[in-house]
C-alpha cells in the first residue's frame, strides 16, 4: 500500500478547568504561538475533556473564555491559526466513539495519567476520565494533524493516538489516518511549583504563592518570584550543578523559557550569583514578559462577546476541515447514511 501524503498540520488543546497559570503559558501557549507560520495550526479549548470531572457550568463557560483570552493575549492570530472550543465541533465526539471501538482495553489500562488522576478512587470516577485518551486521539486525527506539541507527561497519549491510527488503518486496509508525531518542548516544557520544585505547578495547589496565574498583575508576579523557594547555595558555574537542586533548576528553567534562552546561557550570565541578585532579575524580566499578557487577557475577558465571536468563527473553519474527514471515516467503516 502506498504511503499517503498528509499536509503538515499542528493540533493541540488546553482544558478550561480552572485558571491559566505559567505552566500552561510556557509549556503550551507560548510554543503554540511560535509555531504559527511554520505549518497549518489548529488550537482548541477542550471543554469536552474538562467535564470528565464535574464542572460548575458557569465556571466552565468562564474558564473557556479565559483560555481563549490567554491564547489571544499571548499572540495567537485568528487569521493565521484556527482557534475554537471543542464542543462547537460535534465531529470530535462522533469520531471519539468510533475510536472507542478501535482502542483496546489493555491500551487504556496502561495510561499512567488515568492512574494518577483516579488514585485509589478508580471505581468512582467517570467513564469519560477513563476513555478520554481515545477522544484526544479523535481531536488530533479529525484534522489529520501530523504534529502535536505536548509536554512529556502527554507523550503517552500521542503514542496511543498513533496506535489507534495504525490499528484503524490496518483493520480497514487503508492509509487514511497519519501517524502523528509528538513535538516535545524546550527548557521549561514542565514548570514546577514555586514552593516545591519536585511538584508540577498546578491550578489546584493549596497556596496561590505556588504558581503564577496568567491574570496576576505586575506586583503579584514580582512578589511571587521574589518569595519563591530557593536553597542556601549560589547558582552553580555550570548546568550540571543544578542536578540535585530542584528549586534552583526550576527558576533557571523559567528564566530561560521566558527569555528565549537555554539554561546554559542563563548560567553563563548568573553562575556564582546569589539569590539576592537572580530572583529580582527573574522577577523584573517576568513582569516585563507577563504583565502585558495579563493586561490584555483582562481586557478581553471584559468583552466576552468578542471572545465568543472569535471562537465561533474558528469553529466554522474547523468544521470545514473536520466534516469531510469524518464523512470519509464513516464511509470506510461502512456507516449507511441516506
Amino acid at each position: 500500500m502506498t504511503q499517503a501524503t498528509f499536509t503538515p498540520r499542528v493540533f493541540s488543546g488546553i482544558k478550561p478547568s480552572g485558571g491559566l497559570q505559567l505552566g500552561n503559558y510556557l509549556g503550551a501557549i507560548k510554543r503554540f504561538v511560535g509555531m504559527q507560520g511554520e505549518m497549518e495550526t489548529i488550537y482548541c479549548v477542550v471543554d469536552l475533556h474538562a467535564i470528565t470531572v464535574w464542572q460548575d457550568p458557569q465556571e466552565l463557560a468562564r474558564g473557556t473564555r479565559e483560555v481563549a483570552a490567554g491564547y489571544l493575549a499571548a499572540g495567537l492570530d485568528p487569521t493565521k491559526s484556527i482557534l475554537f472550543n471543542q464542543s462547537q465541533v460535534a465531529a470530535h465526539a462522533e469520531l471519539g466513539w468510533i475510536f472507542n471501538c478501535v482502542a483496546r482495553m489493555g491500551w487504556m489500562n496502561r495510561m499512567t495519567q488515568f492512574k494518577d488522576k483516579a488514585g485509589k478512587n478508580a471505581e468512582n470516577v467517570s467513564l469519560g476520565l477513563y476513555a478520554y485518551p481515545s477522544l484526544m486521539a479523535a481531536d488530533i486525527l479529525l484534522y489529520h494533524a501530523t504534529h502535536v506539541p505536548v509536554g512529556e507527561d502527554q507523550k503517552q497519549h500521542v503514542e496511543l493516538t498513533r496506535d489507534i491510527a495504525a490499528k484503524f488503518n490496518h483493520d480497514y486496509k487503508t492509509d487514511f489516518f497519519p501517524l502523528t508525531e509528538p513535538v516535545i518542548g524546550g527548557p521549561a516544557a514542565r514548570i514546577m511549583n514555586l514552593r516545591d520544585g519536585t511538584k508540577k505547578m498546578s491550578k489546584s495547589g493549596e497556596s496561590d504563592m505556588e504558581r503564577i496565574n496568567m491574570l496576576d498583575d505586575a506586583d503579584t508576579i514580582a512578589k511571587k518570584f521574589k518569595k519563591a523557594k530557593s536553597d542556601p547555595e549560589p547558582l552553580p558555574e555550570n548546568v550540571e550543578g543544578l542536578k540535585d537542586r530542584p528549586e534552583a533548576r526550576n527558576l533557571v528553567d523559567i528564566y530561560a523559557a521566558l527569555n528565549d534562552q537555554t539554561p546554559e546561557q542563563v548560567i553563563a550570565e548568573f553562575g556564582g550569583a546569589g539569590w539576592g541578585k537572580f530572583k529580582p532579575a527573574l522577577a523584573d524580566m517576568a513582569v516585563a514578559k507577563l504583565a502585558p499578557i495579563s493586561g490584555e487577557m483582562k481586557r478581553l475577558m471584559d468583552d466576552p462577546a468578542e471572545i465568543d465571536r472569535i471562537l465561533g468563527e474558528g469553529a466554522a473553519k474547523a468544521r470545514e476541515i473536520a466534516e469531510p474527514i469524518l464523512k470519509k471515516t464513516y464511509d470506510i467503516v461502512g456507516m449507511l447514511r441516506s
